[in-house]
């Protein structure tokens, strides 16, 4: 029998799926991928977003090298994609398990198969737990590691699994976090507090500490390492106290997409502890990369010599209406396009017969539901009707979660797989 992922190549094509072509309707993902056609000439429709074939490979070694060259752990965060596909790729890299944000995203990872998940949130409903308390008693081989901050939520989440019958105790790490910062404590009283909580609770077992530095108040390298080292304080303070006996290892995590360097040179230095520490690294938005903000935020911009990673997504338009001089509407905008963290570039321009230019001197100005409104600078020339617009756009979370099927294209631009999403 099939498993789950390999069945999504079974999925029928209809009409829920944008950009694909209507002669697809009734074929399988997998059928029209062996179809091997053009995006632009293969009855493709505007707006489209394609996927590099060459980009997202590069990027998904290009990160599981550098974390097995600094002794990390990786464990990508699947909310960027939902792409159970990718989340494989990943594991067959090497990674540690897969990171998620929420219960759904839990869900989705299970149902394809994920056996290892750290949940980087405290988990306080009801339902959510109890699920994980089945899903951890039907199968010993899952393991799930959540976040918990405070005392209070460590209080409904042992009424919740005790009430479940829980027979597993649910692996938890102390959030460490920052004033005027995200989720976590505050300090080290707080910190202890939560965790004198979770020793008295019988369905919980302390397992480490973690956090999240991409949300510190004007962060910096300096106040990065900084954190980063009260991070690796607080597991040594609660190793000495004897909170981790009885494990075989401790876990300590971090790390966005934005501060991964600064995470290898600090956990290189972290306190030694009385067993194994499994250094996890939790950076999402490297899969796919982007135009925008990630471009100029990576570690990469910062040290070369370590790598590079490469944007994978263009959204593709057309230019369907050019109704004054320099302004040109693209039939796309915010219903398809990533625009949170800034407007899209031009990347190229394409004609129907296979001409194509860059997109120097052509911007994105402003975006409606369903267009895009391109000025032209002076002395160049505004794309015509019927021609083709690459975008590239910024952050990746929200340009996957637009698109619930992505066509994936090598360099000549022959379409070879489609990500499906689970938002």
């Amino acid at each position: 029998m099939a498993s789950p992922l390999d069945q999504l190549a079974n999925e029928t094509l209809d009409s829920r799926f944008k950009g694909l072509p209507p002669d697809a309707a009734g074929r399988t993902v997998g059928e029209l991928a062996a179809e091997r056609r053009n995006f632009q000439r293969g009855g493709f429709t505007t707006p489209l977003l394609t996927a590099s074939a060459e980009a997202l490979d590069h990027n998904l070694r290009t990160l599981a090298d550098f974390a097995a060259r600094h002794g990390l752990a990786l464990a990508p965060h699947g909310k960027t994609s939902m792409a159970p596909a990718l989340f494989h790729r990943q594991l067959d890299l090497g990674a540690w398990g897969i990171t998620v944000a929420v219960p759904h995203q839990a869900r989705v990872a299970r149902a394809f198969g994920v056996s290892r998940i750290f949940l980087a949130n405290e988990v306080v409903d009801g339902a959510a737990l109890r699920w994980l308390a089945a899903e951890s008693d039907a199968d010993p081989e899952f393991r799930c590691v959540v976040y918990v901050d405070s005392v209070a939520g460590v209080a409904l989440m042992d009424e919740a699994l005790g009430a479940a019958g829980a027979r597993r105790p649910l692996e938890v790490v102390v959030e460490w976090g920052a004033p005027g910062g995200r989720t976590g404590v505050r300090d080290v009283a707080e910190a202890t507090a939560v965790a004198d909580a979770v020793a008295g609770a019988g369905t919980l077992r302390l397992v480490g500490v973690a956090g999240y530095e991409g949300e510190l108040p004007g962060a910096d390298a300096v106040s990065v390492r900084r954190w980063l080292g009260q991070l690796g304080a607080l597991a040594a303070e609660f190793d000495a106290a004897g909170r981790f006996d009885g494990l075989t290892e401790v876990l300590v995590s971090a790390g966005g997409s934005a501060w991964f360097d600064v995470l290898a040179e600090a956990f290189a230095e972290l306190p030694a502890l009385s067993l194994p520490t499994v250094r996890v690294l939790r950076a999402g938005a490297y899969v796919s990369h982007d135009h925008g903000r990630y471009r100029e935020i990576t570690p990469f911009a910062r040290v070369p010599a370590e790598g590079e990673l490469r944007p994978a997504f263009l959204l593709w338009a057309q230019v369907v209406s050019q109704p004054e001089p320099g302004l040109a509407l693209l039939n796309a905008g915010k219903r398809d396009i990533a625009y949170d963290l800034g407007l899209p570039e031009v990347v190229e321009v394409r004609s129907a017969d296979g001409g194509r230019r860059p997109g120097a001197g052509l911007s994105v100005v402003k975006l409606a539901d369903q267009h895009a409104f391109v000025r032209a600078e002076e002395g160049v020339a505004a794309p015509g009707v019927g021609e083709w617009l690459a975008l590239g756009m910024s952050h990746p979370c929200t340009i996957f979660e637009k698109w619930p099927l992505i066509p994936v294209v090598t360099a000549d631009g022959t379409v070879v797989d489609c990500l499906r999403t689970f938002f």
